[in-house]
């Protein structure tokens, strides 16, 4: 009956052209034990003669059986190397002893080997069999666990071998059957409920005051008779102040997509994980996170989860499960992203997605005759645009952004008031702006808004001759949502006027006006400067750079204006880095995309040494920002010293370099 079964099952995997293992194979054509004999310990064959390998493993059991019963292997320990909990069997544990003889909970490796990892997280050993938590059988009880050779096929709809084990997922083999894994859901609808009670805002702390409109026009006084074509005007925006309960701000739902291609080996993994660490750490229990890992393919680790203790746990047990390998899929990792904010059930009011990768992405991204590749814009799901130095710096800035949102849903309008004044530009950068067809008004799209935070947008009016002694140019006023109580707002800023004398005025430009002229006339020549160089003209791209650096020179020469001397320094940092082609793709390139990133958006980015609290370049730090970066910048240099005493240290595979675990790090946030 046996021998039947298994000639069944291996016609079964034939006809779904799956290979079954040599050493399964043996043990089932094998003939049935004499009485009295346990049939999972077959004696030795009685043929004379030193045995082959594959004889050999005909006659003895299976290598990974006789592992798995043996739990005093060497190597093992008491605390399980991926969560760090203590092991103990006969205590309602669930223990999986590998191969290599590394002892593990069963929950913490399946959880691993879900994640794409196929080798010991201590001692990087190949696995040839995996334990896999599939879908449960009607029949399944307590103590059955999944073993999946790796060398059958993984793919979703394949088949797998499931193993009940003991108890303590370490005794002998008792039984072997087929089941059919399930593809990952297509429709990411899991998310964790959020508990509305714990949103709850004392109404003492809803209150988080008005966004303030502030005008600067280019001249106080204009001649009566005099038509002016250009006239400018800087409408400043400024956020309401930090908050400083964390109950009191609004809940975050952050996705963030990794990149854990081949090129991130060694101390690049190694920093990601510290990175997440430092974000799982800082986020509150109302926030939710949810982590898609990519290589050539995209996988998403959870759903949306709230960082609580447990969710921490968890979170931090995936994480630092991640092994390196494969290609650099971004699109695919961005559009499950995408796809786990658009098909929340339900929404916490701020969500973000931030996307890490050292490299370029080597599936998705045409390239074009001259061998220029397109922008990785392009890669970005409509339904996430616009929104896009040290890791763990960078991702600091950013969280300290995204826990402080205080406005959402921002919209700038300008109405012309006076007849004749007509709205000409509006230079909004990155945002979406619109200037109607008779120019009587315009709007800009702002979005969200940190604490703190401040914009800037400077328009240009044509300005008739005027009969009276004033000229009502504009009324401004901006729309948005509370980030916290979700109330519609309404500010309205006062109009701005220009005084009509009948005599000639000579008037100094507004010194506010004429900064900003110079901030959007630098970034407008960084974007033609990285054109150039993206050409491959390195000597024009050094030129354009050159010039406006001589003009904000002899500027600061007059005024000494910080925003003008850090623009200077900046500028020359790009010039430094176009030079030649290999300065500019080590750094040049990643450095120009940063800096009109960060001019376009008026919104910190990480570029170079952005993120150090001493730089000269304007970094538009929030000071809730600074707060995230001091305390990152605190916490680095004790992790550093726990990832150089951790004795779990391996070469990697193809270098000389070593890979230093972070388990030490996960502890400490534990």
């Amino acid at each position: 009956m046996a021998d039947a079964w298994g000639r069944a099952k291996r016609a079964l995997a034939t006809k779904l052209c799956i290979r079954v293992p040599d050493r399964q194979r043996a043990i089932e054509d094998a003939p049935p034990p004499p009485p009295g004999r346990d049939a999972h310990h077959p004696p030795s064959a009685a043929a004379p003669g030193p045995a082959t390998g594959e004889e050999e493993r005909a006659r003895s059991p299976s290598v990974s059986s006789r592992r798995l019963s043996s739990s005093g292997s060497r190597g093992s320990k008491r605390v399980c190397a991926i969560c760090l909990g203590s092991m103990r069997t006969g205590h309602g544990q669930a223990l999986f002893t590998a191969e290599c003889s590394h002892k593990f909970h069963f929950h913490c490796i399946t959880s691993n080997v879900r994640h794409g990892n196929h080798i010991c997280p201590i001692c990087r050993a190949d696995w040839k069999e995996l334990p896999f938590q599939g879908p449960q059988l009607a029949d399944a009880t307590h103590g059955r666990a999944r073993v999946s050779p790796v060398n059958w096929p993984q793919d979703d709809g394949h088949m797998a071998v499931i193993r009940r084990l003991s108890n303590s997922y370490s005794g002998n083999l008792l039984e072997q059957f087929p089941v059919f894994r399930t593809p990952e859901a297509d429709i990411f609808n899991d998310d964790e409920p959020i508990d509305i009670q714990s949103e709850t805002v004392e109404e003492n702390n809803a209150v988080t005051g008005l966004v303030e409109i502030k005008t600067y026009s280019e001249v106080q006084a204009i001649q009566q008779s005099v038509t002016q074509k250009v006239f400018s005007i800087l409408i400043h925006l400024k956020a309401p102040k930090s908050l400083e309960s964390v109950s009191s701000r609004a809940p975050l739902d952050l996705v963030t997509v990794l990149d854990v291609s081949g090129s991130m080996k060694g101390a690049k993994l190694a920093l990601l994980k510290k990175a997440m660490g430092f974000v799982i750490q800082t986020l509150g229990p109302n926030d939710r996170l949810s982590v898609i890992a990519f290589s050539s393919t995209a996988r998403r680790l959870f759903p949306l989860r709230q960082m609580n203790v447990n969710g921490r746990m968890q979170a931090m047990q995936a994480v630092n499960s991640l092994v390196d390998g494969g290609g650099t899929n971004i699109s695919d990792g961005l559009k499950k992203g995408a796809k786990v904010i658009e098909h929340r059930r339900l929404k916490n009011s701020v969500c973000s997605i931030i996307l890490l990768s050292d490299g370029q992405d080597t599936y998705s991204v045409p390239t074009f005759d001259d061998g220029v590749q397109t922008n990785h814009s392009m890669l970005v799901p409509p339904s996430i645009l616009p929104g896009t130095g040290s890791i763990q710096n960078g991702f600091a800035q950013c969280i300290g952004g995204l826990l402080s949102v205080v406005v959402k849903e921002m919209r700038l309008g300008v109405e012309c008031v006076d007849e004749g004044v007509v709205l000409t530009s509006i230079k909004s950068g990155g945002y979406a702006s619109e200037v109607a067809m008779d120019g009587r008004n315009g709007s800009v799209d702002i979005g969200d808004l940190y604490a703190d935070e401040e914009r800037g947008f400077l328009i240009t009016l044509h300005v008739p001759a005027a009969q009276g002694q004033q000229t009502v140019l504009i009324k401004p006023s901006c729309t948005y949502q509370d980030a916290v109580t979700t109330e519609s707002i309404q500010v309205q800023g006062e109009e701005v006027s220009v005084e009509r004398p009948a005599y000639s005025v000579d008037c100094k430009m507004s010194p506010e006006v004429e900064r900003e002229w110079h901030r959007v006339q630098a970034m407008e020549d960084m974007s033609a400067a990285r054109a150039a160089a993206d050409g491959g003209d390195f000597s024009q791209a050094v030129s354009i750079l050159e010039g406006r650096t001589r003009i904000l020179e002899s500027q600061a020469a007059q005024s000494s204006d910080s925003q003008c001397l850090a623009l200077i320094t900046e500028l020359r940092e790009m010039q430094e880095r176009v030079e030649s082609r290999r300065r500019y793709d080590e750094s040049g390139r990643a450095f120009m995309l940063a800096g009109l990133s960060s001019h376009s958006w008026q919104r910190a980015t990480a570029r170079g040494d952005s993120t150090e609290l001493n730089t000269q370049i304007h970094t538009y730090q929030t000071p809730s920002m600074v707060d995230m970066l001091h305390r990152s910048q605190t916490l680095v240099p004790a992790v550093v010293e726990m990832l150089n005493r951790s004795p779990t240290v391996a070469p990697s595979r193809g270098s000389g370099r070593s890979v230093r675990s972070t388990k030490s790090f996960s502890e400490r946030l534990a």
